[in-house]
């Protein structure tokens, strides 16, 4: 089984690009089948998550053209079933949109529940809520989330907490959806507002996004477009934490800075300097960083995908921090791992408290989720000695070649397969 092979104490130098974000392209390929017209989608991510939706589209009968690695022209005139379901799918969290692209074009869907990550609770009671408020009947049937309506009608929609994968799953359908239809207490994130730009373009009448409150006007049919996918704030995230972390100074490129505030404030606050450009952050790591704390929130607040990766820094940093997780209820099991490297971090609850500590060490470790992944990877690069990170098929869901990236910054890393692979490492990184 393939993973990571780390040696660690290389302050990060250099440019990095962040490709297209996974969570915005998510929806925007499930939106790509509901044009009877091509529609060509650029700056996709080359991440798992991405080519299993892909892969499943093209499955239920949609045109599929890979015209590279980044750039996919899709549709949907084709599509043949309304049915999906096969193994690879049911690994994405991202295949509950087709829910929505379905149900909008057709009036009806039947796809398998999502898996990803196991990082605690991700009902989807509000997507059921909102397909019903359209006039969908929905069910929970064989492991399957099935729905089907007579006919789509708008609809006044309120969410009872927030939620990006009801409010882009939503705004699929009521784009097909015949009157209006509001949805508040929406999502506000950017790759809500990518998704409803990616609509618009389409010609659905989306107005809104970015708020907490959208409104929709649906429309008979959507046509081809062109489109190309927002940058990953996650990703650039978790670059500008690596530059952090191992006091390295990297000039992190292809980000949209306003999507990142909430990162390059705690950043500050830790001691770093950040430097904004137009389309650019550079990242320039502080020999001796502070403690702080860090809640979990929705857009604009601090992502409760970089939690793991900001949990690195405070347990190298001088002080006490503490990290409150608000959305996820399972999000501190890759603690365990981090503990083995030498962290000294307790967790209560909802809370971890981390004392800071001098210096990490190598072991070998598991990447529990695809975050927490990341996080060990940052350590990895901190530590004294090798470290080996297993179950990277979590990592490589939601990033592009990032033992690739890392190693043109100047880090020690690379996959390996077997024991020989890894000595053939040792030697090589003597």
């Amino acid at each position: 089984m393939k993973k990571y092979i780390i040696k660690g104490g290389t302050a990060l130098a250099g440019e990095v690009e962040i490709g297209g974000a996974k969570n915005a392209a998510l929806g925007i390929v499930a939106a790509a089948i509901m044009a009877d017209e091509t529609v060509t989608i650029d700056n996709l991510p080359d991440v798992t998550d991405i080519n299993v939706l892909i892969d499943t589209i093209e499955g239920i009968g949609a045109t599929v053209e890979r015209v590279n690695r980044h750039c996919v022209k899709i549709n949907g005139r084709t599509v043949a079933s309304v049915h999906a379901d096969n193994d690879y799918i049911k690994k994405t969290r991202g295949s509950y949109y087709l829910v929505g692209a379905l149900l909008g074009k057709f009036e009806k869907a039947e796809v398998t529940l999502p898996g990803g990550c196991n990082i605690g609770s991700r009902p989807i009671d509000q997507h059921i809520k909102g397909f019903s408020m359209l006039g969908a009947d929905v069910k929970i049937e064989y492991g399957m989330i099935v729905a089907e309506a007579e006919k789509l009608c708008g609809a006044h929609i309120f969410f009872d907490r927030v939620t990006v994968g009801a409010t882009i799953n939503v705004m699929l359908a009521a784009s097909l959806a015949q009157g209006n239809t509001i949805i508040e207490n929406a999502a506000k994130e950017p790759h809500v507002v990518d998704v409803a730009n990616m609509l618009n373009s389409m010609g659905a009448n989306i107005k809104g996004a970015g708020t907490d409150v959208i409104r929709i006007k649906g429309v008979a049919k959507l046509h081809g477009t062109e489109y190309s996918v927002i940058p990953d704030q996650i990703e650039a995230g978790t670059f500008m934490f690596a530059a952090a972390a191992t006091r390295g100074n990297v000039l992190v490129k292809n980000v949209i800075p306003k999507h990142l505030e909430a990162l390059t404030a705690k950043l500050y606050e830790v001691g770093c300097s950040v430097e904004e450009y137009d389309d650019a952050v550079r990242v320039i790591g502080n020999p001796v960083q502070k403690c702080s704390q860090v809640q979990t929130l929705v857009y604009p607040g601090f992502p409760t995908d970089m939690q793991p990766q900001i949990t690195v820094i405070f347990a190298l940093a001088q002080g006490t921090s503490t990290v409150t997780e608000n959305i996820f209820d399972n999000r501190f099991k890759y603690v365990d791992e981090l503990t083995k490297m030498g962290a000294k971090i307790r967790v209560e609850g909802n809370i971890a408290v981390v004392e800071g500590v001098k210096g990490f060490t190598g072991a070998s470790v598991n990447a529990l989720d695809l975050r927490a992944g990341a996080a060990l990877v940052l350590a990895g690069l901190c530590a004294d000695g090798y470290t080996t990170i297993d179950d990277i098929h979590y990592i490589q869901r939601g990033y592009e070649k990032f033992d690739e990236k890392l190693q043109s910054l100047g880090a020690v890393i690379e996959i390996v397969d077997n024991d020989r692979d890894e000595q053939r490492f040792k030697l090589k990184a003597v």
